[in-house]
């Protein structure tokens, strides 16, 4: 049998992972994480359940992205599907401001709101509370099988498990009504796919936040990548400032040596903290996800030891080297904005301004048009010209509307609907189209003979007080003169 160290054993590509048990720490950095976890599972959990008044033809709950009525309500909110250019824009704006906060305060998104961080400082919440801190799961890890170790391991994963469910079973909410889909689920009358959804949901939320949890921002997630490619000397990150730290050693060889020794004693805190079990003190990584709870127990050692804080902090390159030159440090407020992070605020706030804008503007009815093909038009008994249409009448407003739809342009033309007799044919006709449905009309359009090929238009108008309307330019087809090919049916 070959020893792993071996010079004949075979090269090993991949290591087995090595569990990181991070040590809680007390400080504003965890304080503030605490207030972003509660903040986003509050938003996460809850959202699906608030209801918001549109009136009786609308759902009343709050956020809902209805797929089966091809709509996305928030709040007040309503988007269609013709006006998926809202949701482009938001999508825009994300990724606009992902690179605003990577620009000034580096991988915060990563250290504190990305749902991957989130559910795994959840989960080593959950670690703490049954087998103890640090020191009390690195024993336990290392204990034989037996009882007690059994025991806290099937409790612990019961926790990841009901977590994992709860948060698989918030997901559908978002895309049904909550309380009616939560009786449907449980009853076993809700769609397979919900059921499909959750299961999926529940086995990755509990791999990835109870198992892999580091491995996934280091080895799965591209962002850590591009982020990296973002930040520059004027981007705030945590740094530790060796020129202050080095040469570590403890209290009692700074007391023996003055002046040979920097401020780190070398505790190692900064490494016991770290939910990837990263040393900052070997410089940025992508191991680092910049949550900052290394300069929570620096600081707190700092003040146990006498010395002043910040030997590991938030500060940028160039600040750094100011103060390694003996300078002062800028005020946050002044490294934040630079002249990269107010360019990525003002492309930021134009496209938000844009959309506002541009949801304040928008007109609730629409109107599509499609025409026929075949036959393009087709010669009527008395030398007219038929032309037949697809009309759909979009009423975006949670009540019904009166509307007419009339014809622009080809002089003579008069057109009637496949649910009234060609006797009533007219310029315009008057249309009721239901609380937010599209009303899709057979449209029969004639005109006088000899009438040439040209371009019109349908209008459409809202007769309440609301008022609005669309129009959409289509062409007529009909003979030309003095043509050899027989495009028309002679009816």
């Amino acid at each position: 049998m070959l020893k792993p160290n071996s010079p004949a054993s075979p090269t090993r590509f991949f290591v087995k992972r090595e569990p990181v048990f991070p040590k809680a720490v007390q400080g504003p950095f965890r304080r503030f994480k605490w207030l972003v976890m509660i903040l986003t599972l509050g938003i996460y959990y809850v959202t699906p359940w608030l209801r918001w008044d549109r009136g009786p033809y609308a759902p009343n709950q709050a956020v809902l992205i209805d797929l089966a009525g091809r709509r996305f309500f928030m709040f007040n909110i309503e988007i269609w599907p013709q006006e998926f250019y809202f949701v482009a824009g938001l999508l825009i704006m994300a990724g606009v401001g992902l690179f605003l906060v990577t620009s000034a305060v580096g991988r915060a998104w990563c250290g504190y709101a990305c749902p991957q961080t989130v559910w795994t400082d959840l989960f080593q919440h959950v670690d703490r509370l049954v087998d103890g801190d640090r020191n009390a799961q690195v024993r336990l890890q290392a204990a034989l099988w037996g009882a007690e170790k059994a025991f806290k391991r099937g409790f612990k994963w019961s926790i990841y498990l009901f977590i994992s469910f709860w948060t698989g079973g918030a997901w559908i909410m978002y895309f049904a009504d909550a309380p009616t889909l939560t009786v449907d689920f449980w009853t076993g009358q809700a769609a397979p796919v919900a059921y499909v959804t959750v299961a999926i949901l529940t086995a990755t939320t509990f791999i990835m936040g109870g198992f892999m949890r580091e491995q996934i921002c280091m080895y799965m997630c591209p962002w850590p990548r591009i982020q990296t490619a973002m930040l520059d000397e004027k981007s705030l990150i945590v740094t530790y400032k060796d020129w202050r730290g080095e040469k570590r050693g403890s209290v009692k060889s700074a007391e023996k040596n003055p002046g040979e020794f920097g401020d780190c004693i070398d505790c190692n805190q900064c490494v016991a903290v770290c939910p990837t079990g990263y040393d900052i003190r070997n410089g940025q990584d992508i191991q680092c996800i910049t949550c900052a709870l290394c300069i929570d127990a620096c600081d707190s050692v700092m003040q146990q030891t006498g010395r002043p804080r910040g030997l590991i902090d938030y500060a940028t390159l160039d600040d750094c080297e100011a103060e390694r030159a003996g300078g002062e440090p800028r005020p946050i407020s002044k490294a934040l904005f630079h002249t990269r992070t107010l360019i990525y605020m003002g492309v930021w706030g134009a496209i938000g301004l844009a959309l506002l804008f541009a949801l304040g503007t928008r007109t609730r009815i629409d109107l599509a048009v499609q025409k026929d093909r075949n036959p393009p038009f087709t010669v009527q008994s008395s030398g007219e010209v038929r032309n037949d249409f697809t009309v759909k009448l979009v009423n975006m407003q949670a009540r019904p509307r009166l509307m007419q739809v009339s014809l622009e342009g080809l002089p003579g033309g008069t057109f009637w609907t496949g649910d009234i007799s060609r006797d009533a044919a007219a310029r315009a006709l008057t249309v009721t189209v239901p609380a937010d449905r599209v009303a899709p009309l057979r449209v029969y359009v004639v005109a006088p003979a000899g009438t040439a090929p040209q371009k019109f238009a349908f209008t459409l108008r809202a007769l309440d007080a609301e008022g609005g309307g669309d129009r959409s330019e289509v062409r007529f087809d009909a003979p030309r003169e003095n043509s050899d090919d027989d495009e028309g049916e002679q009816e």
